[in-house]
């Protein structure tokens, strides 16, 4: 057997008179060993053959795939096995000559074919081959298999063919078919009905040519898992019954939770206590309350079929606390401020309860199907650097290290929103990617975080979409060029979105040029 390494060739495809040299070589050999095989009269097949089980090489993750995978791992998994099988014709022994010549005019021809074949395909190529190898599926559920996994290669650092993309809030107000289907419906109802939020979340994978989906939910139903009744007001948002603003407010809800854990709560026992129990069983306190969740990732990652992957998500600790605080949204966040300066040590239990949660969610909607989680920090700018140093940083990476013990390489974002002054810190977390609000430089941004091991989701303005098309394609071409221009192919570690998500006014054609601009991003060095 020979072992053909996967490693390409260093030929500039920019030469074409190499090429013809080559061609030209070539057919002059193959000339020759024709005649020098022709006496002989001797034929010689090869053919690749895929051997099962192989035993792996350098494959990290060898023990892990093979316990979840339900099919041994095929040869294009680690290395390609070619195997020659001789038959002669007239004379039983093949001479030393044309033992030589087959291989060699096999050999010739390879060589040549590489140098010849476009580089694109050739990377494609070693990119799907590195998917093979790499992509972990947690989920033991059984899934239709994935058809366009860019947004999974590009968050690992292998190479993509087109910028990947997904937008923030695809599905959702902007949507003639969104606010069709939801015209009669009302929203935390649609949340717990699998088979409608399955429908919801395809809206914008049917009309657009997306890389990723992202389940259609919202943050606050882990504040609703914790007791909290929230309506929707049209013009308001979300508005909380009973804000959970103090150190009682905090101890009602511990009981209640307490309560429905079936444990008992002596007048004697502190807060503390209170909140150690609560960690100990955060998993009992998103399961079975969240269900409808899990199964609509399960339902969701069905109908998608394979066609891209499905995002999972949750709110981060700080702006679930600062939503409940304030009893729904805020412009002055005066209450969080208020509890935080004034009260630490009850909004630190608060966020502890709040994070351990956010774990074990994300990890169960990882067992659902998810392939690939965001962390949204929507308000980590509401207040000053040090409080979200304080109370959300230490809770963000909480999350992260939890989820990733688990499952270690799952893709995990993070978005801290309006906090560029924490983007640093974000880049010495386990998450995979950090995604950037508009308010910083593309380019700049991801060259400090590829050199720290990380990639970068973002973060074009969402008001270029009230632009006509043609503009929108020229912005979007402009800010690439010059975060990616100077680059020799299409950046990885990088994925397309806004710097925030979809307006409820965004024209929905105007979306579909700005994705169309996105994949149609080369560098022109």
């Amino acid at each position: 057997s020979v072992v053909l390494n996967a490693e390409e060739n260093k030929i500039s495809t920019s030469r074409p008179w190499i090429h013809w040299a080559l061609l030209s070589g070539s057919v002059v050999i193959c000339a020759g060993a024709l005649a020098l095989t022709h006496s002989h009269q001797s034929l010689y097949s090869a053919s690749a053959t895929v051997q099962k089980p192989l035993t792996l090489v350098n494959l990290p993750h060898q023990q892990h795939l093979q316990a979840r995978h339900s099919t041994p791992l095929t040869a294009s998994d680690s290395q390609i096995v070619v195997s020659y099988n001789g038959r002669t014709g007239a004379h039983a022994t093949p001479s030393f000559s044309t033992l030589l010549a087959a291989p060699a005019l096999l050999g010739v021809l390879a060589f040549v074919w590489r140098a010849l074949r476009p580089n694109g395909a050739h990377q494609q190529s070693l990119a799907m081959t590195a998917v093979a190898s790499e992509t972990v599926e947690y989920s033991t559920i059984k899934f239709p298999p994935l058809k366009n996994d860019r947004v999974l290669r590009a968050a690992r650092g292998e190479p993509v063919d087109r910028i990947p993309v997904w937008i923030m809030r695809q599905a959702g107000r902007y949507l003639p078919e969104y606010r069709k289907f939801m015209a009669d419906k009302e929203f935390f109802q649609v949340c717990r009905n699998p088979k409608q939020v399955a429908e919801i979340t395809l809206q914008p994978i049917l009309r657009y040519d997306l890389d990723a989906s992202i389940i259609f939910s919202d943050i606050l139903v882990i504040p609703q898992a914790m007791g909290c009744q929230i309506s929707l007001h049209p013009e308001k948002g979300p508005v909380f019954k009973e804000p959970v603003n103090d150190k009682a407010s905090w101890g009602k809800v511990q009981d209640n939770l307490l309560q429905q854990l079936g444990l008992p709560v002596s007048p004697e026992m502190s807060s503390a206590g209170k909140n150690q129990l609560l960690v100990a069983n955060a998993a009992k306190l998103v399961s079975p309350s969240l269900d409808y969740v899990y199964a609509a990732i399960t339902e969701t990652r069905m109908q998608l079929d394979g066609r891209v992957p499905l995002l999972g998500f949750c709110g981060a600790p700080m702006t679930l606390a600062i939503y409940m605080i304030e009893g729904g949204g805020s412009r002055t966040f005066s209450k969080a401020s208020g509890l935080m300066n004034g009260d630490p040590e009850t909004a630190h239990e608060m966020l502890t309860v709040l994070a351990h949660m956010c774990a074990h969610y994300l990890m169960n909607q990882v067992r659902a199907g998810a392939q690939a989680l965001q962390v949204f920090d929507s308000y980590a700018g509401a207040l000053s650097p040090e409080i979200w140093r304080e109370f959300s940083l230490p809770y963000m990476t909480l999350i992260v290290d939890l989820v990733k013990k688990e499952f270690p390489q799952l893709p995990m974002i993070c978005f801290a929103k309006d906090a560029h002054y924490g983007l640093d810190a974000l880049s010495k977390t386990k998450y995979d990617i950090v995604a950037l609000d508009s308010s910083v430089d593309l380019g700049r941004c991801y060259s400090q975080m590829v050199a720290a091991g990380k990639g970068v989701q973002g973060n074009l303005d969402p008001t270029v979409l009230y632009a006509p098309p043609a503009k929108i394609t020229e912005i979007v071409s402009q800010r690439l060029q010059a975060a990616f221009g100077a680059m020799d192919t299409v950046p990885t570690k990088y994925i397309a979105n806004m710097g925030h998500g979809m307006s409820p006014d965004h024209d929905p054609e105007h979306l579909g040029a700005f994705i169309d601009a996105i994949h149609a991003f080369r560098p022109k060095k």
